[in-house]
């Protein structure tokens, strides 16, 4: 039986999770899209908090001023680098937006 687009994410997001960690100094920076909204956050798994999280619109210019913003917080939090989960989602269009923009501002991931 084919898998459905669903499951295809769901394994690859367990072997990405397998090898992630965020730490307090280095925390994992994470993105889920749903049909109208794009969410980012930023965890700290030793201690299991959302340490921050964003949303807007589903569409390119959004997300990049979007990223934007969450590269000031996190400078603002004094984090230079980070940890990208991009949670089974294939590394193109919204997601690639979203981490350029993160580069653009400083931000190592």
């Amino acid at each position: 039986m084919k898998k459905t687009k669903r499951q295809q994410r769901e394994r690859r997001k367990m072997h990405i999770r397998k090898k992630i960690n965020g730490t307090t100094l280095k925390p994992r920076v994470f993105v889920f899209k749903s049909n109208k909204y794009f969410y980012a956050g930023m965890a700290d798994d030793e201690s299991g908090v959302v340490l921050k999280s964003i949303t807007c619109k589903k569409n390119a210019k959004d997300i990049e001023k979007m990223s934007i913003e969450f590269a000031k917080e996190m400078k603002k939090s004094k984090i230079e680098k980070a940890v990208f989960d991009r949670n089974g989602y294939k590394y193109h269009g919204l997601i690639a937006v979203f981490v350029e923009g993160l580069r653009s501002k400083g931000i190592n991931i």
